[in-house]
């Protein structure tokens, strides 16, 4: 297992110094060519959302949990899960604003 990290590991270094030397050896002017903001921000937005997604669900799971083994603490665990989920969601908000602002 050790073996497989350490060849992944000089593979990655290796393509990772070859992806960063390519445009030292250029012999012109670079010239419009392929805008990558796009495709980052959708990656970061997708990311974002998927991520917001995942702790969303692990937090109404646990609420879901938690009102099964004890009813009666319903309001003081919808509150605190309204507010979690607030939280997690203005997360994506502000990743998709900062996108916007970065993209545009």
């Amino acid at each position: 297992m050790k073996n497989t990290f350490m060849v992944f590991k000089y593979v990655f270094m290796s393509l990772a110094a070859l992806l960063i030397a390519s445009p030292a050896f250029a012999q012109g002017t670079a010239t419009g060519g392929f805008n990558s903001v796009p495709l980052a921000a959708g990656l970061g937005m997708a990311l974002a959302s998927g991520l917001c997604g995942l702790g969303q669900g692990k937090a109404t799971a646990s609420a879901t949990e938690a009102l099964a083994r004890n009813p009666g603490a319903r309001p003081g665990i919808f509150i605190f899960l309204i507010l979690g989920l607030a939280f997690i969601e203005s997360l994506a908000l502000f990743t998709f604003v900062i996108i916007y602002l970065k993209a545009v």
